[in-house]
């Protein structure tokens, strides 16, 4: 089996993964300090010190396995989950409803790709807000690949701001206070 080495998960703070394992051992803070105050990174950290002594035992102990290896193994993977922050949406019922970034870019980007000739990549959203009404505002950041040739790419790009803005306020119940649509990619058909 082959190997992709330029293969990166970046965490939603935008670090990336193969970072928080290069300094797993350290004892010194970073630089910055950014590793030490910041939830994913740490939350990384932890995930991948459960996971490696998970397994060690599996190593350690090849014949048989603790009877709660995979459970322990498989609760460390869930917990690195890429779901993000969560975000509140508003709702006239008591209670409260709350969604993840991840989940919310999932359908930013669904809305973008149904305009037609592009593609979405990635989409990070940050809560900036909340209006008077209680809605959640949002600033977006998605990143397109255009189809070769798209001679209409203003009138793409403007379809695109309008199907998230829609998507957006009709489908999650966020305002956008700031969509930044960045063309980072060309593909061809059939691609």
């Amino acid at each position: 089996m082959a190997v992709n080495e330029s293969t990166t998960y970046e965490l939603p703070c935008g670090r990336d993964l193969d970072d928080v394992w290069a300094r797993l051992d350290s004892d010194r803070p970073d630089e910055t300090g950014h590793a030490e105050t910041c939830p994913h990174c740490r939350g990384a950290r932890e995930s991948l010190l459960a996971l490696r002594e998970a397994t060690r035992e599996l190593i350690d102990e090849p014949d048989p396995p603790p009877p709660d290896l995979v459970g322990r193994i498989m609760s460390a993977v869930r917990a690195e989950a890429r779901r993000g922050r969560v975000l509140d949406l508003p709702t006239p019922e008591p209670g409260g409803v709350a969604v993840s970034e991840a989940a919310v870019a999932v359908v930013l980007r669904y809305a973008a790709d149904s305009a037609g000739g592009v593609r979405a990549r990635r989409c990070r959203v940050r809560t900036v807000g909340v209006t008077p009404e209680g809605a959640g505002v949002v600033e977006v950041e998605l990143t397109l690949a255009v189809r070769l040739g798209n001679a209409a790419g203003a009138e793409t790009l403007a379809r695109v701001r309008e199907l998230v803005t829609a998507a957006a306020t009709a489908r999650v119940g966020l305002s956008l206070a700031k969509l930044d649509l960045l063309v980072e990619d060309v593909y061809e058909d059939g691609e």
